[in-house]
């Protein structure tokens, strides 16, 4: 009995000085040659606006290494020249298929999201400063500041308006800022002011913003420019306002 527990001991012990023979010599110099190995990659040089078309010169080809990159990842600059990009590209990021189209975007694509439960509404900006000096850009977070006509002074921030998202920033000619004709050379376009914002607003905003676009003139301030998930935190706040009123 003593023998075969000793035997089986034995047997149990070479077979691990075995599988450890088998990893370090086997299995570890493949993985470690996994992660040394290397391969190119295309990556953004310049921001890229969605929409924008991209171009050969804000791409570059560098290597990296070849361990768990993503399937999709474009690793050809052919792949990625003269389509349109579908998300926003900052310089240094790399390039998923999944963030390319070979159409251009829907010129009025921020219209399609529309579920019911709000509403796009545009108002006039009446002046160059009421709209920020023209600088105000799609998904930006403003509040809107109301000043009666005529004399009386009255100045309000209406706590219905006290954070909106523009959905668009329109010319005059009805083109909208972000999608101006990449092939219009005479600058006329962008010389010309912005005169509506597109706004994204419920039922109870947009009856405040049709007396205010009436009876008021308008002043747009800038709250927050930036990542989707904080400009989210400005509107759940401002639904919470409807909640609990």
């Amino acid at each position: 009995m003593k023998l075969s527990i000793f035997k089986n001991r034995t047997v149990i012990g070479l077979g691990c000085i075995i599988l450890s023979l088998i990893i370090c010599f086997g299995l570890t110099p493949l993985w470690g040659s996994a992660v040394r190995a290397q391969t190119e990659i295309v990556r953004i040089t310049d921001i890229v606006k969605k929409g924008e078309v991209i171009t050969a010169n804000k791409l570059e080809t560098v290597k990296v290494g070849a361990y768990n990159l993503p399937s999709n990842l474009v690793k050809n600059k052919n792949e990625a020249i003269g389509k349109y990009a579908a998300a926003d590209l900052q310089k240094g990021d790399y390039i998923l298929s999944t963030k390319l189209s070979g159409t251009p975007l829907a010129e009025f694509e921020y219209l399609t999201g529309l579920d019911g439960t709000k509403q796009a509404m545009s108002i006039t900006i009446k002046s160059f400063a009421a709209g920020l000096s023209g600088k105000l850009e799609l998904g930006d977070i403003i509040s809107l500041i109301s000043a009666s006509s005529g004399n009386t002074g009255i100045i309000v921030t209406p706590p219905e308006l006290k954070y909106v998202k523009v959905l668009a920033v329109t010319l005059g000619t009805g083109v909208d800022k972000e999608y101006k004709a990449s092939g219009d050379k005479s600058g006329d376009v962008e010389k010309k002011l912005p005169a509506t914002l597109t706004l994204l607003v419920n039922s109870a905003q947009a009856k405040v913003l049709a007396g205010l676009e009436q009876n008021g003139n308008l002043q747009v301030t800038l709250v927050y420019r930036g990542a989707k998930a904080n400009a989210d935190k400005f509107l759940t706040a401002q639904d919470q306002y409807f909640e609990n009123g």
